[in-house]
């Protein structure tokens, strides 16, 4: 008897259980063409279901054949009903998704079975997102409308309204607006598609890969009747509850700078968020402040193949470790143990670096201008103000730290007895710690008298040392001659004509720095030209400036950016030396 042809389809049937009707090859056919077969949910259905009864359940492994070169795919243990021999059934239609797979045991009572979806609902977070801007934030920061890399961003009519208002006058805000509108005026032309979304891309701005969409209609307000219809903020609410209304499938986030504006938006049910590309650090705490303790075991981890040397006056240490790989050239690190280390990082290369030691100037051998260091970071700073090849160094501290009085001194010392500077210019923002008293008379240097009374109080207390340099030598008379020499050697400077100068051998003090903003921080430092020391002073806790924080302020911005240059340095003052007073209240108040 010749032997049968191979089948041209790949089938494997299960064990059948106990007391199964056998199998008619119709039935066996009808599921291996059909891989999966499944039930639809239909009055048809319900019809069939009480035929169905004394049926069972057979799992089946099917494969289906390869279509196309298409891989072959398989479904699992699918449940495929069969009939007795003697009343065949219709063949139930195929499932919409054949790839899912279902696990029903034998014994189970025959229901209709709905296929399982195979692409799942997008999560939260992968969800495209529109950004809604509020004026405040083009305001603060002109480059905004490229920060949001591929997500769109939505400018509604009230913005561009408020936009054309603040563009008036010869301020930070006006410039800002002008500049913005010259950029939405380059981006968007007659032929833009702006009902589709103009490609923020357009002006060379790769990492914005999203589109600017404006708003083309009036949108239905319905936010409560509490809210007065007139007021710009309410209406951009009122934009922002129609966009979430229109395109259900996106995130619409309100990007607001204001944060009544953004409480009234999570009350009202819509998420709103501040603009956090100009945020340096989340926290200020974590802004680096150029002092390292070294751990107890330094010296047994490190001080094997120590290599030492002098130079200059100074002494040199090559050691290698795993803490050199997080030294910072510049940095200061400390040891006080029995083998006591106060040095200066001037050289990192992977796992090695060199440590220089410091001068004292905690000793009144080595004093600057009849001042001496109190305490350790007053040392630090006192090496940098007076290295000569340091261009940049930030200062910070609290109030009487001795911020401006170590500047002042280390700036005297090196443009009136070494002559490496010709004269120290001193600059500072002009923002009120309360209300302003009204145009003020004179010159710029008298129009800024009154807003540096930390330049004259400094003064008076370097001008009252005995027996040192400015000290008072001759009396009255000699105190009278030491201060209009100091003056005339110290120009008093407005921020508001800086823009287009070049400062050549000078000694700069920007005072109270934390209220600059990052443009205007970049403005000042960008003056510097051959032979100048640029230092800034500040306290990122007390910010006047509106629209900044501690995360924005132009001082966080550039003790961030200059960490690690060779030719610049920071160091956070801890102790204040002011008075015993001044520092219990700084303490408890």
């Amino acid at each position: 008897m010749p032997l049968p042809k191979m089948p041209t389809r790949l089938a494997t049937i299960l064990p059948v259980p106990d007391k199964a009707p056998a199998l008619n090859r119709r039935a066996a056919k009808t599921a291996a063409a059909h891989s999966v077969a499944t039930l639809p949910e239909s009055p048809a259905n319900e019809q069939v279901q009480p035929e169905l009864q004394g049926l069972q359940s057979v799992p089946i492994v099917a494969r289906a054949p390869r279509k196309n070169g298409a891989r072959k795919t398989t479904a699992n243990a699918t449940p495929v009903l069969l009939q007795p021999a003697v009343a065949p059934a219709p063949a139930p239609a195929p499932a919409a998704e054949a790839e899912a797979a279902f696990d029903i045991p034998a014994a189970a009572p025959v229901t209709p079975v709905r296929a399982k979806a195979i692409a799942a609902k997008p999560r939260a977070a992968e969800r495209p997102r529109l950004f809604v801007l509020d004026t405040n934030v083009l305001l603060h920061d002109p480059s905004s409308l490229f920060r949001f890399e591929e997500h769109d961003v939505f400018l509604p009519m009230m913005t561009l309204e408020e936009l054309d208002h603040n563009k008036k006058g010869m301020s930070e805000v006006a410039r800002n607006a002008r500049q913005v509108s010259r950029t939405l005026d380059t981006l968007i032309t007659d032929d833009s598609p702006i009902a589709e979304g103009v490609p923020l891309s357009g002006l060379g701005n790769r990492e914005a890969r999203g589109r600017l969409r404006l708003q083309t209609e009036a949108m239905a307000n319905a936010l409560p009747a509490e809210l007065p219809v007139g007021k710009a903020d309410n209406q951009i609410l009122g934009v922002v509850h129609a966009l979430q209304q229109r395109y259900s499938d996106r995130d619409v986030v309100l990007v607001s700078k204001d944060i009544n504006m953004r409480l009234k938006a999570r009350a009202l049910g819509m998420a709103a968020e501040d603009y956090y590309n100009d945020q340096v650090l989340e926290d200020a705490d974590l802004l680096y402040s150029g002092i390292l303790q070294l751990p107890e075991d330094f010296w047994n981890r490190h001080g094997k193949g120590v290599e030492s040397w002098q130079q200059g006056g100074s002494t040199f240490y090559r050691i290698s470790g795993p803490l050199c790989a997080k030294f910072h050239v510049n940095q200061f690190v400390y040891f006080e143990g029995s083998m006591p280390l106060y040095a200066q990082v001037r050289e990192v290369t992977g796992r090695t670096a060199v440590l220089q030691t410091l001068r004292d100037y905690t000793h009144s051998k080595n004093n600057v201008w009849g001042i001496t260091a109190r305490n350790r970071e007053q040392n630090f700073a006192l090496n940098l103000l007076m290295n000569t090849d340091c261009d940049f160094v930030s200062l910070l501290g609290q109030a009487g730290t001795g911020k401006t009085l170590l500047a002042l001194a280390a700036g005297l010392t090196q443009v009136l007895e070494t002559k490496r500077y010709t004269e120290i210019i001193m600059t500072r923002v002009t923002v009120p710690v309360g209300e302003d008293i009204g145009f003020l008379p004179g010159t710029e240097e008298e129009k800024m008298l009154p807003w540096m009374g930390a330049l004259e109080d400094n003064l008076d207390v370097l001008n009252m040392g005995d027996g040192e340099p400015g000290g008072n030598h001759g009396g009255e008379w000699g105190r009278a001659a030491t201060m209009d020499l100091i003056r005339s050697r110290i120009k008093v400077k407005s921020l508001n004509f800086m823009r287009g100068r070049t400062f050549l051998n000078k000694f700069l003090i920007i005072d109270e720095a934390q209220n600059l903003t990052p443009k205007q921080m970049k403005t000042l430092i960008t003056r510097a030209g051959p032979g100048t020391k640029v230092v800034c002073l500040g306290n990122i806790a007390q910010i006047d400036t509106p629209y900044l924080t501690e995360g924005s302020s132009g001082l966080t911005y550039v003790v961030d950016r200059f960490k690690g240059w060779p030719h610049s340095g920071h160091v956070t003052l801890q102790r204040g030396e002011r008075s015993r007073l001044a520092d219990y209240a700084a303490d408890i108040l």
